[in-house]
């Protein structure tokens, strides 16, 4: 019992990270203090049923997750869409930590959206599936058609958008860690 809840803290906090939020972001979303969620992340306080619950409701994800309870035996993976900047965001791993996958969907837009460029800590890799993409990074403003890949380091500046007001799927793999992506081509008979 003891590792498992020694264990929370960790999770916690690779949890929090992986989604950009902040202590004080994620007191005012669950009503836990931030001295709290702070202690309960570095292990200085016990996780109990009060405290994870606000939080696995916050971060949407099951509340074994938080806990890293045994999965029940299926593998299928139980869509829940997050909707974030006007964007759709199907998280395609379970996992908190580590590297995450997202199918991403920038919806049809009548007027050109204004990039607004954010920066995070990480490093995220994308592929379009349908659509064309604008990709502000840094100073380069860039139009991926569909078939297209793209990494970066998102601590640079960037801005992902729809280039021509039609709808956009992106795949999305986000380390958190700023781990790269490799990507090898088949070898060739």
């Amino acid at each position: 019992m003891d590792d498992v809840l020694n264990a929370v803290g960790p999770r916690l906090r690779s949890l929090r990270s992986a989604r950009g939020i902040t202590l004080a972001e994620l007191a005012v979303a669950t009503g836990i203090s931030e001295s709290t969620l702070s202690r309960l992340e570095s292990g200085q306080r016990k996780a109990t049923l009060e405290l994870l619950l606000p939080l696995a409701r916050t971060y949407d994800v099951p509340l074994d997750d938080l806990v890293g309870a045994p999965r029940t035996g299926d593998p299928r993976i139980h869509l829940k869409p997050i909707r974030r900047f006007g964007m759709t965001f199907v998280p395609l791993t379970r996992r908190p930590g580590g590297v995450q996958a997202f199918k991403m969907l920038i919806p049809a837009r009548r007027e050109p959206a204004e990039p607004t460029p954010q920066t995070h800590s990480g490093f995220e890799w994308l592929y379009v599936l349908n659509g064309h993409l604008r990709l502000v990074l840094g100073e380069r403003d860039l139009t991926l058609p569909p078939g297209q890949a793209a990494e970066f380091d998102t601590s640079l500046p960037h801005w992902l958008g729809s280039a021509d007001g039609g709808a956009v799927e992106i795949l999305v793999l986000f380390d958190p860690q700023g781990v790269r992506a490799h990507v090898r081509p088949a070898a060739q008979n």
